[in-house]
């Protein structure tokens, strides 16, 4: 009896064990599956783990960066004197004195002697200049110089103690997609920070073409009155210059545009030391690469810049590219479209040596080539105009001059109908002894869309021909 009961007991206990191994296990089995579609997430690869605190690690200290930068960036305010025609009112009621139109944006401080970039447009007619800086500090400005085309203007404070200002960084070194700060001073309000990413480099907003814009684009929110302020990287450095905002209403929406430093900066040595902006002259036009144009052209190369025509006795010319040539790089700037090409030549000056990677017959070839001084401008109404060269001086017996070197195609059919060539003189524009495109450029810069144009040229029987355009 007692060994039967022994037996029994062994049995009850072995059972009991049985019971708790297999609960254990199938506990511990229950960890490692899917329950309702949550995984637990204990058992998974630490690198998989989705962890904030690994996320704040990587994001950049935009405190620290605000406090290093916020300083350098001011406000800028111009005005200018607002003598509207006589109305009837005024006869009425008596004239009104004039009034003053005021115009707001921002300005970074780039020198401790108090030199400020800022947008030309923010300054455009302006009469009088007051900086505001961040600690309320009010100076007069001076206006040193602007470039229209790249939208940047160079202003100058006079002030006894030394003032906080940007370092420049290297804007063909940023990345898409890192981290940015946009500082600037939006309706009306004192420096503020907003930040985002850049979204693309080597932007151009002109549907047309005719200019050479090339924007780092970011999503860091800009509005009015951001314009001529700051875009700085991680490291506090300055790495462009807030210009614009893609927008149906005038107000951010997702996009906002800025001019590179190294174009920046280029411009602002230039107003300095010349007085005007001194362009680097590569002397090819073409068209940016795809698979449609590639087809069309014929070419196994899908990306690049496709040379269509070499200026004759440009840098290009000199250095041995031709017609039907690939631009894939200039230094070690990856050339993909217009816009890359010029928005890197704007960085460079007459005389620089660039080195130009292509594929010419198939083969890769890497040439040196000293850029030009920029003798030709377009002018939309004609095509592109270029000064005389010396051999065409001596040969029409002038001291300077300039010449239609090419149609635009919308316009050609009315000037060969009229018997005007290319090689023709421009004589006159609105009145205005042409003798350089630089009389060309200041025309253009006070002249828009709907003003009436007054054209002479010197036909190829030597005759001189009038035209009126409005």
């Amino acid at each position: 009896m007692k060994k039967y009961l022994l037996v029994l007991l062994s049995s009850i206990i072995g059972g009991i064990m049985a019971v708790y191994i297999h609960e254990k296990l199938s506990s511990e089995n229950y960890k490692d599956k899917n329950v309702g579609n949550l995984v637990i997430t204990e058992q998974l690869p630490t690198n998989n783990v989705f962890n904030s605190n690994n996320l704040l690690q990587d994001r950049p200290d935009f405190v620290e960066i605000a406090e290093n930068t916020i300083n350098s960036v001011v406000h800028v305010k111009n005005s200018l004197s607002n003598s509207d025609k006589i109305t009837l009112e005024d006869l009425m009621f008596g004239r009104k004195q004039d009034g003053m139109q005021i115009g707001t944006g921002s300005g970074v401080i780039v020198s401790a002697d108090g030199y400020i970039i800022t947008n030309a447009h923010v300054i455009d007619k302006a009469e009088k200049i007051l900086i505001t800086t961040n600690d309320n500090k009010e100076f007069e400005a001076n206006l040193i110089g602007s470039d229209e085309q790249n939208d940047i203007a160079l202003l100058k404070v006079e002030t006894e103690n030394d003032l906080p200002y940007a370092i420049f960084g290297d804007s063909d070194a940023t990345k898409i997609g890192e981290w940015v700060l946009a500082i600037g001073n939006p309706f009306n309000l004192t420096s503020t920070v907003t930040a985002g990413i850049i979204s693309a480099k080597a932007r151009n907003l002109d549907p047309t073409g005719r200019t050479t814009q090339s924007f780092i684009q970011t999503d860091a929110a800009v509005n009015p009155g951001n314009s001529g302020g700051a875009l700085v990287n991680t490291q506090g450095q300055l790495i462009g210059i807030n210009t614009a905002i893609q927008s149906q209403t005038g107000s951010y929406i997702g996009y906002s545009f800025a001019v590179p430093s190294n174009i920046a900066k280029k411009v602002i040595e230039d107003l300095m030391e010349f007085g005007i902006v001194q362009n680097g002259f590569l002397g090819v036009t073409g068209t940016a690469l795809n698979n449609s144009i590639a087809k069309e052209l014929s070419t196994d190369e899908i990306e690049g810049f496709y040379i269509n025509s070499v200026e004759e006795y440009s840098g290009a010319d000199l250095a041995g590219i031709k017609e039907g040539d690939i631009i894939k790089f200039i230094d070690e700037i990856k050339i993909s479209k217009f816009s890359d090409l010029k928005g890197y030549l704007s960085t460079k000056r007459p005389n620089d040596l660039v080195i130009v990677h292509l594929v010419s017959d198939k083969k890769i070839k890497k040439l040196e080539v000293r850029l030009n001084k920029n003798e030709r401008i377009s002018f939309n109404v004609i095509g592109i105009l270029k000064n005389l060269s010396e051999e065409e001086l001596i040969k029409y017996n002038k001291s300077n001059g300039v010449k239609i070197s090419d149609f635009n195609k919308r316009y050609e059919k009315y000037w060969t109908d009229n018997g005007i060539e290319i090689g023709n003189i421009i004589h006159r524009i609105n009145g205005v002894d042409i003798k350089s495109i630089t009389d060309v450029q200041d025309i253009l810069k006070n002249i828009n869309n709907y003003d009436p144009l007054r054209i002479e040229i010197i036909n190829s029987k030597d005759e001189l021909e009038r035209f009126n355009f409005r």
